[in-house]
Order: structure tokens, then C-alpha cells, then sequence
């Protein structure tokens, strides 16, 4: 048989003769000593596919390491299916394990076991893994109906993924995979054995346990690892949040919807956003902070959250001068150039970093200043439009993507900073195995604003997404502990929200495109979530108002 063959992301398409019956992974096998990394998944005929999978003359086949996302996932859904065989034979059946959330370019898990967790425990469950993984077994995939599913589940003690797949009536089979006698539901794709799980780091940590895997940016290497003290502490109070609100997983959710009890649930969560907004503007109050920096990765609400607490700080009897870094652009010819060669308007060096310092330093003295407005059309900056000047007790609240890198305000004294990192971090899970990942939940918020006001399609916004994330690693990510506070700007109920305006558009991305695949990996994780069809109750000044429309801070 033929088929096309991409053996990486800037790959060019090849023509190969195979024999027939060939596997992805015999394909893998072929070519491993010319590829740089390991291969986790593939895209066949612009459809995410496991290695198992049984290749058809004149398929094209793209081969994918953990660079892409896809195939990260089913490195993660892998390593904890690893896991939870472990825990079983070590710890025994009675022992409860929760995966919660990434956290210090892992997973922060939730463990409990008779008498506690020791460190030897811990290590005990590692070198399980190890020698399962030395073993090299093979994970078996059964697809079963969505009944059969449901009695294995209850055979098995397995109630929240029961109640879900009994939620979800369009589900016709279930995705089962064992490994060595221990069977789990996963909704994403797994790795052909354990031998190809060969990279990971296992700690306990705090309450629970850390599973740690190699980043995107390094597919081979552990990263090294950075306490995320604000990270962690921000994830605890939104489980809180939730608990609050009567969410655990999203069947939760999706009873809420059914009863039409959303109402309730979209008000208490914005209570509790507008409350945490209000406690950091009497922090910076008390502090008596002037330089207020705020930044966070794409799509998190940045505008809008700076507006709001800009309100707040006007209700502690403060006047608040609001800016953006973007005026700050050097002129366009002095623009810095990326991998590629082209402008690099992420890297700080964008910025006329002096200028920005000057200007700040000059009106905390009390100065006026003119401040310059970059005209985006001429690529220049412009003056004599805005010359201010402010009060002694006036904050400027500045919002940009460096505003937590220090390299942006060297000459500005730190005891006159406050920094505010933004993100939406998800707490909720499918089930106690299969977690909602925040970057699914960042790309369906960019692509519901692209596609409302940049007259941006779907496919537009997932072929630019790894861009946003390599410069969110590069420029936003790394700095994100070094922050006073750490606002979590997402809303529990949001995901039925966005799937209304998420899935047709998803739905237009064709199978002859290359985004076809993410898309469909998209709209089968949103599956799971029954649809708010009326968000007209949203408050206009909601952070979600920002991407569906209708708010009162963004155009």
C-alpha cells in the first residue's frame, strides 16, 4: 500500500510504499532513529489516532510527538492510567486517587489510602511504575456501548463516570483500556504499551501527589521544578468555589441546567468573583501601591478584570489611572524578529522599555507627561494627545503581557509595585480520572471572541494556537509565582456557555482542512456538556461578557 508520510510539525509530506496490514506504530518503528523525539499518536486522514490504529492505502499519515497537544494529552491520559494500575496493586483497592489540576508542569493529584500517605508510600507507588513500564505491558483498548459501559461501571464501584455516561444519551461506545487487570474509562487516546512512558517524576506533595512529565518545549527532559506557591493555593480556593456552589464534576453542572437552577449558579459565581476583586483593591489600598502591573496568558479576561478593579479602587476613595503596555511598541523598523524572521511584537524587546520607565517614574513624582499613543497603521508612536499628570495617592493600573517580568520596570522602585497575575484555571473534571484541562477552556474562550469581533473562523483560531502558547511559555508563564496575587478568572458554568457558539463553529471546519483534527477532538470533549442556551441573565460587566458579547468594558 502507499501512503503520505510527515514525520513532524515543519515536515514536508513523502511518499512511502508499505506492505499491507501496517500498524502507526509499525510506520513509527521504520523511521524512529530519523526522528528527534518519541511518538505518542498520530493524525491519519486528518483524524487524532492512536499507534494501534490500521493504516489504509493512501492514507496520510503525520506523525506526533509531545510537541503537539494532541498527542501531550495522550501522554498525560497514559502516565495516570500508570498510575492508578500502580496505586491499585500497591496501595490496594480502597485507596481514592482525584486528579485535580496541572500544577509545576505536572499534575496535582488527590490521594488517600488507610493510615495516610508517607514518602515511602509515595516511592513505593514510583517504582511500581517503573517496573511496569520496564515490563513494557501492553495497554489494551475495548470499545464497548454506552450500556455495557454503564454496567461495567457500576461492577466496578465507578459512580461518577457512571452518572455521566448516563447523562450523555449521543455517546454510542465507551473507550475502556486496561492494563495489567485493572480497567479504567478515559475519554482520550492512550499510548500501545508502558514501555513508551519512560519520562516522569512522581513526589508527594502537600496533600497529595505530583506526576510530573516533560514540557512541549523539551519532549525528552523533566523539567526542572519551580514551586508554584500561587498556583496552588489559587486551585485550592477555587475547589472551595465549587463546593460552594454544589459542583464537583460536570454532571453537577449538567443537573444545575436541566433545573434550571444556572441562574442561581452563574449569580453566586460572579459574587465570588466581584468579592475577590474587592479584597485585592483594599490590598492595594492598604499597601498603598502605585504601580499596579497585571498580565496573564491569552484569553484570560485581562481588560475586563483591570476595569473592574479599577471600580473597586474607586470605591476605596481612589482615582486610578488605567493604561495598556501597547503604546509602549518601539517603531516599527526596530521591531525584533523571530525564529522565522518575522516581527516579534511578544518578545519585550518590542518595548521601548526606557521610555515606559521614564514616563512611569515621572508621573509617580507627580510630573505631567505626555504619554505617546502607537499608531498601529504607521507603526510609529505619536505624542500630544494625552499629557497627564496625577494625584499622590493615584495608582496607574497597567495591563500588558510583561507586566510581571521585572525587566519591564527596572528603574521603578519595587515597594511601589503590586503584581496581579489572571488566568483561568479549571477546577472541574469529567470524572475523577479525566479533568477539564485550562487550555481547551482558553482556546474555546478565544475562539468564540475571534470569531464575534475579529471576524476570525474556527480554523484560524486552532492553526495560530500554538503560536500563543509557545510565546505564553516564553513570556507569560514563567513569571506567573512572582505575583502579589493570582486572580482565577474563570466561572464555573462557562464551558455549557461557550459550547453554544463554540460548536457550530467547530462544526464548520472541514475534513480537507489541517485543523479538522482539533476540532473534532474539541467537539468530543464538549459532548459532555449539556448547552446553556440562555446566558441573557450574565451580568454585562461579567469577564465572560468579553468573548460572548454584550459587555460594557470591551467594544
Amino acid at each position: 500500500m502507499k501512503i503520505k508520510l510527515k514525520l513532524g510539525p515543519r515536515e514536508e509530506w513523502r511518499d512511502y510504499a508499505f506492505v499491507d496490514g501496517m500498524r502507526v506504530e509499525d510506520v513509527y518503528k521504520a523511521f524512529k532513529e530519523d526522528l528527534p523525539y518519541s511518538i505518542y499518536a498520530a493524525n491519519v486522514d486528518n483524524d487524532y489516532k492512536d499507534l494501534n490504529y490500521l493504516l489504509k492505502d493512501g492514507s496520510e499519515v503525520e506523525l506526533l510527538d509531545i510537541r503537539t497537544q494532541a498527542a501531550n494529552y495522550v501522554y498525560q491520559y497514559s502516565l495516570t492510567l500508570l498510575l492508578l494500575r500502580a496505586v491499585n496493586t500497591v496501595w490496594g483497592e480502597s485507596a481514592q486517587i482525584v486528579i485535580q489540576n496541572s500544577l509545576n508542569k505536572g499534575l496535582y493529584i488527590e490521594a488517600q489510602k488507610k493510615h495516610g500517605i508517607s514518602d515511602e508510600d509515595v516511592s513505593a507507588v514510583d517504582r511500581e511504575m517503573r517496573r511496569l513500564v520496564e515490563a513494557d505491558l501492553p495497554i489494551i483498548l475495548e470499545q464497548v456501548s454506552r450500556d455495557e459501559a454503564i454496567r461495567i461501571l457500576s461492577e466496578d464501584g465507578m459512580e461518577e463516570k457512571k452518572r455521566i455516561l448516563q447523562e450523555e444519551l449521543n455517546l454510542k461506545t465507551v473507550r475502556f483500556y486496561t492494563l495489567d487487570g485493572y480497567r479504567d474509562f478515559f475519554y482520550g487516546l492512550m499510548v500501545p504499551s508502558t514501555g513508551y512512558l519512560r519520562h516522569f517524576e512522581l513526589l508527594k506533595y502537600r496533600k497529595g501527589l505530583l506526576l510530573r512529565f516533560p514540557h512541549p518545549s523539551n519532549p525528552d527532559v523533566i523539567p526542572e521544578f519551580r514551586e508554584e506557591n500561587q498556583m496552588y493555593r489559587t486551585f485550592a480556593e477555587q475547589k472551595i468555589w465549587d463546593g460552594l456552589l454544589g459542583i464537583n464534576y460536570v454532571f453537577d453542572l449538567n443537573e444545575k441546567i436541566s433545573s434550571g437552577e444556572y441562574v442561581d449558579l452563574m449569580l453566586l459565581s460572579e459574587a465570588l468573583h466581584e468579592k475577590k476583586i474587592s479584597q485585592i483593591a483594599d490590598q492595594i489600598k492598604r499597601q498603598k501601591k502605585r504601580i499596579v502591573l497585571i498580565a496573564g496568558p491569552s484569553s484570560s479576561g485581562k481588560t475586563t478584570f483591570a476595569r473592574r478593579l479599577c471600580i473597586q479602587l474607586r470605591v476605596n476613595g481612589l482615582s486610578p489611572l488605567y493604561m495598556g503596555t501597547d503604546d509602549y511598541f518601539v517603531e516599527r523598523a526596530d521591531t525584533p524578529l523571530d525564529e522565522y524572521g518575522e516581527p516579534d511584537f511578544e518578545n519585550l524587546r518590542a518595548l521601548d522599555i526606557e521610555l515606559f520607565n521614564s514616563n512611569m517614574n515621572d508621573l509617580l513624582n507627580g510630573k505631567e507627561v505626555d504619554l505617546p499613543s502607537f499608531d498601529f497603521l504607521v507603526g510609529t508612536k505619536t505624542f500630544g494627545k494625552r499629557k497627564i499628570s496625577i494625584k499622590s495617592d493615584q495608582p496607574i493600573v497597567i495591563e500588558g503581557i510583561h507586566a510581571l517580568n521585572d525587566e519591564l520596570t527596572p528603574y521603578i522602585p519595587k515597594d511601589e509595585k503590586f503584581k496581579i497575575y489572571i488566568s483561568p484555571l479549571t477546577q472541574l473534571n469529567i470524572d475523577p480520572h479525566n479533568r477539564v484541562p485550562t487550555t481547551d477552556e482558553r482556546m474555546l474562550r478565544r475562539m468564540v471572541r475571534d470569531s464575534q469581533f475579529r471576524g476570525h473562523d474556527a480554523k484560524s483560531t486552532i492553526a495560530s494556537w500554538h503560536k500563543v502558547r509557545a510565546g505564553e511559555d516564553k513570556n507569560i508563564f514563567p513569571y506567573s509565582d512572582e505575583a502579589d496575587v493570582l486572580f482565577n478568572s474563570y466561572h464555573v458554568y462557562e464551558i455549557a456557555v461557550l459550547k453554544k457558539y463554540a460548536k457550530p463553529l467547530l462544526e464548520q471546519v472541514g475534513p480537507d482542512e489541517d485543523e479538522y483534527a482539533e476540532a473534532r477532538r474539541l467537539l468530543r470533549f464538549l459532548r459532555f456538556f449539556r448547552e446553556i442556551e440562555d446566558d441573557s441573565v450574565i451580568v454585562n460587566n461579567s469577564i465572560i461578557r468579553e468573548f460572548v458579547g454584550g459587555s460594557i468594558f470591551v467594544d
